[in-house]
């Protein structure tokens, strides 16, 4: 089985668990050479951007919680930090 980047793996779980209108994932890691979680490589620094109809009456920390939840593996893991702009359809 192929290695599957991180960019992908948490695109996918994000267009599962959010069914998005829209979805970007960018790998802001080589941003980050020489700080704390920084690896070489990359894949430890992510920002996403995602529209959909699942945040619709959420506050902005709900919506943190549940792109957290719906990644807590990647983020115990290899991803030490994500930007989040969670954003329900109509907004912004």
């Amino acid at each position: 089985m192929a290695h599957m980047a991180m960019k992908d793996t948490i695109s996918n779980k994000l267009q599962e668990a959010f069914t998005p209108e829209s979805l970007q994932v960018v790998d802001e890691s080589h941003l980050h050479e020489g700080h704390a979680g920084h690896r070489v490589g990359g894949e430890t620094h992510f920002r996403v951007y995602i529209v959909s109809a699942a945040f619709k009456g959420k506050s902005r920390i709900d919506r943190h919680r549940m792109i957290n939840s719906a990644l807590a593996a990647e983020l115990a893991g290899s991803v030490h930090a994500l930007a989040i702009n969670a954003q329900a359809p109509g907004e912004g």
